[in-house]
């Protein structure tokens, strides 16, 4: 049959009588079609939003990045009189050439890692509390009332602690020297070895430094956490207590499973504060320049305190050895939120819920 031929077919049924025109079209004749485009044309609100995002994405990683050069230009003559030997070095006399953070990043971790051991359970406890088992005026007052304890100063922190809870607290130290001194860090002795049992020995020590920051992190870290928990789904809850599980066994199956990234980023912004707690660690810490393995013996020291200590009488070149210190504290930092932003993408919220 030729192409473009045109051919005629009557049909009957009943009677009706059909006529069908059937074309026979070459497949090349045909024009091609193109792909439609899926791409939506965004709106004026979109592309305003986005340029605004992008923005302020872009400031911050630009304010970061300035202050990691900043620290880095200042503190260029220090590292290079000190060399490595300024991550060794416990003496702290740029005046003389012998300076080093040693002793005070001991500390600072110290201080960090105590301050952590007592916020996270204190954090977790409450915002299941507050999650799992309030409910009505009394849950929205206590959410109400950890948030503001999160505004609090930290130099009302320090009062605190120096004037109240440092009086409570040498007992407790006293008791964990007397009955788990045969620990190394919980032992309290001078420098023949004898122990300590005076007061005075337990004052102003890493011990209480790192309990008021602990309850310092605890309102951030609690908010974190709440969000998390109470992002849980509400049918997989439902399908735990379908199967017979208990409040508690729901908690375990379904919240927390859900809820760890929310752990994990609380208790890491915690750790950043802590590391970088300032007024509260200058005003409690004794400050010394040695590392003080004893944490609940008088004398400590942080990085930030020493900054806040050393600044307003500090030299040109004692202020560039004062950053260099700052600029190692800032590198931790990063190193630490970089890693806990890994963990959190690694630890999806729901993942792993058994329900």
């Amino acid at each position: 049959m030729p192409i473009g031929a045109v051919v005629t077919d009557d049909r009957t049924l009943g009677d009706t009588t059909t006529t069908v025109i059937l074309a026979d079209e070459a497949p090349e004749s045909r024009p091609p079609q193109e792909p439609r485009s899926l791409v939506p044309r965004p709106s004026r609100s979109d592309v305003v939003f986005r340029s605004v995002a992008f923005s302020a994405g872009g400031v911050t990683v630009a304010i970061m990045l300035a202050v990691g050069l900043f620290l880095s230009i200042r503190a260029g003559s220090a590292i290079q009189v000190a060399g490595l030997d300024f991550l060794f070095e416990q003496k702290w006399s740029p005046e003389t050439g012998e300076f080093g953070i040693a002793a005070v990043l001991f500390g600072t971790i110290m201080i960090a890692v105590i301050a952590i051991c007592i916020s996270v359970p204190l954090a977790l406890g409450t915002s299941l509390l507050i999650s799992e088992v309030m409910s009505g005026r009394l849950k929205q007052w206590s959410i109400t009332l950890v948030d503001l304890m999160a505004a609090v100063p930290s130099v009302v922190f320090g009062l605190w602690g120096v004037f109240f809870l440092q009086e409570g607290i040498i007992p407790v130290s006293r008791w964990i020297s007397t009955y788990f001194g045969w620990i190394p860090f919980f032992a309290v002795t001078d420098q023949e070895g004898t122990a300590l049992t005076d007061a005075s020995a337990f004052t102003s020590s890493a011990f209480i430094a790192g309990i008021v920051v602990g309850l310092m992190v605890v309102p951030t870290q609690t908010s974190i956490m709440r969000e998390a928990f109470m992002q849980a789904p509400a049918g997989e809850r439902e399908a735990a207590y379908a199967l017979g599980s208990t409040r508690w066994g729901m908690i375990g199956a379904v919240v927390l499973p859900f809820g760890r990234g929310g752990i994990i980023g609380g208790t890491m912004l915690g750790l950043g504060r802590a590391l970088g707690e300032t007024i509260a660690v200058y005003m409690i810490i004794s400050p010394i320049f040695a590392i003080n393995w004893q944490v609940l013996k008088t004398g400590g020291n942080s990085v930030s305190a020493l900054i806040a200590l050393r600044y307003g009488e500090a030299s040109e070149f004692a202020l560039s050895a004062l950053m260099a210190a700052g600029l190692v504290l800032f590198l931790i930092t990063l190193v630490i939120n970089f890693a806990a932003s890994s963990i959190v993408a690694r630890s999806r919220s729901g993942a792993e819920s058994e329900a």
